[in-house]
């Protein structure tokens, strides 16, 4: 997994924070949120510093602003903070008001449950995936419990893969130079497993992989006029090879694809 600190972010946060058509405090503010994450829910000063790349007066004087905003919890004891409740009923207003979950959930949850397997759908991040919805209905008791939210890396990922795919190209050369450094020693066959990916969704419309052990996955992207890209995948636990994998999910997969794309481009005429 890519560590909690990702490389992309200081450019991106460079980047937003000298535009003068936006408020500075308010993206300082969303930085230090960003940092919270799974491993890292208590974080102090000195840690939010080094996260974000702000300076720990600026770090000391926006975690009193979000502290008094009820978004950050103060931990007296551990002298640290943590993320507060009411960003879990922003989390639940978005999944509520969110017209792909409202068109995709259902038919997600009624293949997953047709076929055993488990669903999900993603967007992109910087430089990970985020899970919109996971419907885990395998065939297999899996130790991973994918939930809504959840991340993952997007170069090992067929899910990150797939975005790769189709991300604009600007973005696309800023994330690969990212992974060259962040995975050196592995890059050059990581390098062609990429862009084996984008082949195969070019050729097939989905690609495939295996990033965890026993775990298959295959990925398409859902690239509707109005809406950033989605990408969807079905995944399995399995010791059988990638290929009988292919040969099962990639059907249902593109179908589920294609009812999620025609429906979302309804809702938009």
């Amino acid at each position: 997994m890519p560590s909690n600190a990702p490389e992309a972010a200081p450019a991106s946060r460079r980047r937003h924070h000298e535009d003068p058509t936006l408020n500075r405090s308010l993206a300082r503010g969303v930085e230090i949120l960003r940092a919270f994450k799974p491993g890292a829910a208590l974080l102090g000063n000195g840690e939010l510093a080094e996260r974000t790349g702000l300076s720990r007066a600026t770090v000391s004087r926006l975690v009193q602003t979000l502290v008094e905003a009820g978004l950050l919890e103060h931990d007296r004891a551990r002298r640290a903070y943590r993320l507060a409740a009411p960003l879990l009923s922003f989390a639940h207003a978005m999944r509520a008001g969110s017209p792909v979950l409202a068109v995709a959930a259902p038919r997600m949850r009624r293949l997953a449950e047709k076929l055993r397997v488990n669903v999900g759908l993603a967007m992109a991040d910087r430089d990970e995936m985020v899970y919109l919805e996971s419907v885990r209905y395998n065939r297999k008791v899996s130790l991973r419990n994918v939930v809504a939210g959840q991340r993952v890396p997007i170069e090992l990922t067929s899910l990150g893969r797939a975005y790769l795919a189709v991300a604009p190209a600007a973005e696309r050369r800023t994330l690969m130079a990212l992974f060259r450094r962040r995975r050196r020693a592995q890059w050059e066959p990581l390098r062609r497993a990429i862009d084996e990916a984008a082949a195969s969704v070019k050729a097939h419309g989905y690609c495939a992989a295996s990033w965890q052990p026993e775990v298959v996955a295959l990925a398409t992207p859902i690239v509707v006029a109005g809406h950033p890209p989605y990408l969807l995948n079905i995944s399995i636990a399995t010791a059988g090879s990638l290929a009988e994998a292919e040969r099962e999910l990639r059907a249902p997969l593109l179908k589920l694809a294609r009812e999620i794309a025609a429906a979302l481009a309804q809702l938009a005429a």
